[in-house]
């Protein structure tokens, strides 16, 4: 509404005719339709409140956010409508603020919500509403708080983007973390698979008996090596995805793998195995 037509007005209540007063309120219908249509043309939402908490006005916006209903919550106190909202933390500031809220309801958002003391300004005049020739520098203005604005700007995207670009940022480092571990795992793999080799070569030297002994020990560790390497190798595969390579796979052999590495200590506790 545009503050010279309200000045005028005020300045000419004590001069108002009776027949004046229709086309007054006419002009204040007007003005007040085209400012619900221009509130309700903005993507934010607006919320206004008096000094209790109240809901005076919303606009269409902030309807759609919460999922309300104008004629419903005009009103009621909106920490009423808007459930997890304490409005006296939000308000007890006294000055503007800003902070972020996550909903539930109607959908799963992020919300910043920006909110502002509703200041009106009065000047104590001690020569009656019809002293206009008293300049208005000699008034002293007054502000009283009769409520509170709040915008409220749907931040979803944004705060997804960041979560994703964090998210991004932790997976590189993790795949460079990954990489560097994989090589310190990769240089003692190696150097056991070359001592088993050298195992092998003495263990040509020995008896039979002594030697198809430690030959299946060395081929238990041989195989304890390489499913360590393939760990590392699936492990460097999982952090950098790719599609998965199906294959048929003898559940027999699985299992007799398995039975073989824990023989040691299926004997030392005389447990006896069957499959």
């Amino acid at each position: 509404m545009k503050a010279g037509f309200l000045e005028k007005l005020i300045e000419r209540l004590g001069r108002i005719g009776p027949e004046e007063v229709q086309n007054y309120f006419l002009r204040l219908a007007q003005e007040k339709g085209f400012l619900e249509t221009v509130f309700n043309a903005i993507h934010e939402g607006i919320i206004v409140t008096d000094s209790n908490g109240r809901v005076t006005y919303l606009n269409d916006a902030a309807c759609k956010l919460f999922g309300l209903e104008a004629s419903d919550a005009i009103g009621k106190r909106l920490d009423e409508r808007v459930g997890g909202l304490d409005w006296r933390s939000l308000t007890q500031s006294g000055g503007p603020l800003s902070r972020d809220m996550e909903i539930f309801y109607p959908e799963n958002r992020f919300i910043n919500f920006y909110i502002v003391p509703l200041m009106i300004e009065s000047r104590d005049s001690s020569g009656g509403v019809g002293d206009s020739a008293r300049s208005e520098s000699t008034i002293p203005a007054t502000g009283k708080q009769v409520g509170h604005v709040m915008i409220l700007r749907d931040i979803t995207e944004s705060r997804r983007t960041a979560q994703q670009t964090i998210e991004s940022e932790r997976l590189n480092a993790l795949t460079l973390l990954a990489a560097g571990v994989a090589h310190e795992i990769g240089n003692p793999l190696n150097s056991l698979h070359i001592h088993l080799q050298l195992m092998e070569r003495k263990a040509q030297e020995l008896d039979r008996n002594e030697k198809a002994e430690l030959q299946q020990s060395i081929d238990v560790a041989r195989s304890e090596v390489r499913r360590l390497d393939s760990i590392v190798t699936q492990f460097l595969r999982a952090i950098r995805p790719s599609q998965p390579r199906l294959h048929s796979e003898n559940v027999n052999a699985i299992v007799e793998e398995a039975v073989r590495f824990f023989t040691p200590e299926i004997q030392d506790r005389d447990m006896v195995g069957r499959y």
